[in-house]
């Protein structure tokens, strides 16, 4: 027992205070009640997120990349760029592929030319082909992709957020951020310490390179040298970027906020995870940014009596920051 806690990196030695955090957030694509897209309020949380400084991100998880169809996932693109005006922006490239069937290298190609056509940083999400792969083809299989494009992000998923998710050895990781154009990695295996061991690794081998979490119900991860990309801030990116920037100033009252906004998360990330996406539909309801709670008709959905409890975290966060104004 001694020994295993020994191999872990010790957090307390990766603690980085008054440090300036990334912060990405994930967009969530809304639906009005008929199963149409609200693309007033999709645009409007856009324009919310970039006012707050955070870096959007579209066509992921949270905007249901693997649910919707083309025409819509390059609705997004052209609306993203047309809303960021030639700022950041991340967007996901999404396989939708079956168990056993090969890794589609031109399929991620051209997702990732389509991302870059719009001025945006793709992301690589897994899919089946490229996870069931053997460890010392991982590597390769991202460079043939990736050779002729410009920065670009990859993501490791653990099997709570899809069945194709899979969460890399830590010599794959290596390898993986040693290709010179992968600027960072969303790790969401929801667990710390693999988390630690990457920020560790990334110290020691490519301090450049940004390990996003992607530790919803542990987003305090930020403390230890990660940076975001979270599902999470989707439900109030104006109350993230407010906490980030509490880190940054060495403002004691970080820890109040980041225990509401944890909170938050502990409820709305609970099982079945990938139903969090209905929990965010509620809470921006709840805070007036868009018209409904419908979400894709082909998404899972949280009972109604959540309502109840994400209506008095939202009153909590609102009584919050409005004392922090003060």
């Amino acid at each position: 027992m001694f020994q295993q806690m020994k191999e872990e990196p010790y957090p307390q030695i990766l603690l980085r205070p008054r440090r300036t955090i990334t912060g990405i957030s994930a967009i969530l694509l809304p639906y009005n009640n008929d199963t149409s897209v609200d693309w007033a309020g999709f645009e409007q949380n856009l324009e919310d997120t970039v006012a707050a400084g955070l870096i959007p991100a579209v066509n992921m998880d949270t905007g249901y990349a693997g649910l919707i169809d083309e025409a819509t996932r390059l609705e997004v693109l052209q609306r993203t760029n047309a809303v960021t005006s030639g700022l950041e922006f991340v967007a996901g490239v999404f396989i939708g592929d079956s168990p056993g069937q090969m890794f589609d290298a031109d399929a991620y190609r051209h997702g990732i030319e389509e991302v870059e056509s719009a001025k945006g940083t793709p992301i690589l999400f897994q899919s089946f082909g490229l996870s069931e792969l053997q460890e010392d083809e991982v590597a390769p299989a991202y460079e043939s992709v990736t050779l002729s494009c410009g920065p670009f992000l990859f993501f490791e998923l653990g099997e709570a957020f899809a069945p194709f998710g899979r969460i890399y050895s830590l010599d794959t990781y290596e390898q993986l951020m040693q290709i010179p154009n992968a600027i960072g990695a969303k790790h969401s295996s929801l667990r710390r310490q693999p988390e630690w061991r990457r920020i560790e690794l990334r110290n020691r081998v490519r301090p450049d390179f940004k390990v996003f979490t992607g530790n919803d119900l542990a987003i305090d991860m930020i403390m230890y040298g990660s940076d975001y990309l979270l599902g999470l801030s989707a439900f109030a990116p104006d109350a993230f970027a407010r906490r980030d920037a509490m880190w940054a100033a060495g403002d004691p009252h970080f820890f109040r906020l980041n225990d509401v906004l944890q909170y938050l998360g502990a409820f709305s990330f609970r099982h079945p995870v990938p139903a969090y996406k209905h929990s965010a539909a509620m809470f921006l309801k709840i805070r007036n940014r868009i018209a409904s709670s419908a979400t894709h008709p082909d998404s899972p959905r949280r009972p109604k009596t959540d309502v109840e409890v994400l209506s008095a975290i939202a009153s909590e966060l609102r009584d919050l920051l409005e004392e922090f104004n003060e």
